[in-house]
């Protein structure tokens, strides 16, 4: 058990939920603290039966304490968490800033675990298109190095967090009545459309988001050989992503066995029945800490080509679950040390 546990953004939309996955799983430490913006400051919550005031983060907040849990925009981690290290605290970080640093971890419990033990400092927590991608891969991966991979997503728009979805929302509202909507986080109307960038134009016509795909899973994977081509989309659909995925592996893998290893390995459920119109949906899927994989094929333009349907909770598993799962994997640790 930790002594001090401080958590950061806890009323943001993944912090709400990570909150409600710390009490449901019952996670201890001897004290918790929340740390907010100097806008939030001074609000009461509740947690496990207690009613905790946020206080304001700023760079002294951290003396004393163990573990951070932070759910932060990227430039609120990088000027706070330093100092968080510095005060000797270990570090889940849910922003993107730190991902790619050569020194930090960059982890999925079921995937890389040892990589937060080991881990000094901040350990990063991968983006929601890489995680559920990830954690199909990995089991292919480990039967048969996979060499190249082709990957188009449909992502949900609490992606882009609560006003994101306010926004599909509103705009639905505002389109089937024939009204303009204003919409504030999309470059282009959400309802009842398709929005085929997802971040920053990058190298090569693509975008940060794709990019984050092929960085952090070679990363994950400890394999800087694996070719990704991502292309990411936005729909209007309010939570969980789904992803299309097709896998080169080094042998060929068939529909059978890829089922088994799926089936197998943990924090994935496969629902593969097209005759009976049973795969995965982010109806289906929301509010689940799993990956669903379905609509297991033959790639039939490549021998060794696998195709398949991945959905996952993008605020569960995608951010919040794989946060917690990381700080309960090292109280454990500590627990047995």
């Amino acid at each position: 058990m930790f002594d001090t546990v401080a958590i950061i953004g806890a009323t943001g939309a993944v912090g709400h939920i990570m909150r409600k996955l710390l009490e449901d799983r019952n996670f201890q430490a001897k004290q918790f603290r929340f740390l907010a913006s100097a806008r939030s400051a001074g609000k009461t919550l509740e947690f496990q039966g207690k009613t905790y005031t946020l206080e304001e983060l700023t760079k002294d907040s951290f003396a004393g304490v163990e573990l951070v849990i932070a759910s932060t925009p990227d430039d609120v981690a990088a000027e706070f968490l330093p100092s968080a290290v510095e005060a000797g605290a270990i570090v889940i970080d849910e922003s993107g800033y730190w991902r790619m640093k050569p020194e930090v971890a960059l982890v999925i419990p079921e995937i890389n675990p040892e990589a937060a033990l080991e881990a000094k400092g901040i350990i990063a927590s991968p983006n929601c298109s890489t995680t559920q991608m990830v954690m199909a891969l990995k089991p292919l991966h480990d039967a048969s190095p996979v060499k190249r991979v082709i990957v188009s997503t449909y992502q949900a728009t609490s992606g882009a967090g609560v006003a994101g979805t306010s926004d599909l929302l509103e705009g639905s509202k505002a389109y089937l009545e024939g009204k303009e909507h204003d919409y504030q986080v999309f470059p282009h109307p959400i309802a009842f459309n398709a929005i085929p960038q997802i971040g920053s134009e990058k190298e090569d016509g693509y975008t940060s988001e794709e990019m984050k795909m092929v960085y952090e899973t070679r990363k994950i994977l400890g394999d800087e050989t694996i070719q990704i081509n991502p292309t990411c989309v936005r729909i209007p659909v309010a939570n969980c992503h789904s992803e299309t995925i097709t896998v080169e592996t080094e042998r060929p893998i068939s529909p059978e066995e890829a089922r088994e290893l799926f089936e197998n390995f943990p924090g994935i459920t496969v629902v593969d029945d097209l005759k009976n119109l049973s795969y995965p949906l982010p109806s289906s899927s929301d509010g689940s800490d799993e990956v669903y994989i379905g609509r297991i094929r033959r790639d039939i333009s490549h021998p060794n080509g696998l195709s398949f349907w991945c959905v996952s909770d993008n605020l569960r598993k995608g951010a919040a679950t794989n946060a917690v799962q990381i700080a309960e994997l090292l109280a454990k640790h500590k627990a047995c040390t």
